[in-house]
């Protein structure tokens, strides 16, 4: 049985990337966004690899780190998702350095946009109004730039790595099951 190498390869990386989310690190600052886009934009013609690589990874991540199965469980994998969405875009423009950047920040915001959202109609910790959704907003501002500075860094690294190792080998290059 033959192994297909760039498989294998996208899955160690995005591995990786869910491990260095169990080291300390500031609250937001991880790879999970970042992994989502490499995931859309390196699988591209394979949906179930796409979204299950990444989604994959971060639930591994969720459950080594005591975290999975909470109420925000459903926002946040979905938010994760269009996230993977967003990948097969940049996937679709070769992963510019541009692209991969406009991802990471569209992915942080989607990400902070949805989250927050979720966090002032569900949990009733802010009132049901529109001051209360703003006040919202606002206490997420200093997650949402840890988030932002995580997926820009850790979108760099993860697509750097990639692009490094196709230049390297070519068998690499593309993505799965691209040509």
């Amino acid at each position: 049985m033959k192994i297909d190498r760039r498989l294998l390869f996208l899955s160690l990386l995005l591995m990786a990337g869910a491990l260095v989310r169990l080291l300390p690190h500031p609250w937001g600052f991880t790879p999970i966004g970042a992994m989502a886009l490499l995931g859309g934009a390196k699988s591209g013609d394979r949906p179930l690899l796409a979204f299950g690589l990444p989604l994959g990874a971060l639930l591994l991540s969720d459950l080594l780190m005591g975290a999975a199965f909470h109420d925000a469980m459903p926002v946040v994998y979905a938010s994760f998702a269009i996230c993977v969405v967003i990948g097969l875009a940049v996937g679709r423009r070769r992963s510019s350095p541009a692209a991969v950047a406009t991802g990471a920040a569209g992915s942080a915001t989607l990400f902070f946009l949805t989250t927050n959202f979720w966090v002032w109609t569900a949990t009733g910790t802010y009132p049901p109004t529109g001051w209360g959704l703003a006040a919202c907003y606002a206490a997420g501002l200093p997650f949402y730039a840890t988030h932002l500075a995580g997926d820009l860094l850790y979108a760099t690294a993860l697509f750097g790595v990639y692009a490094a190792l196709e230049r390297r080998e070519p068998a690499l290059e593309g993505g799965i099951g691209r040509r």
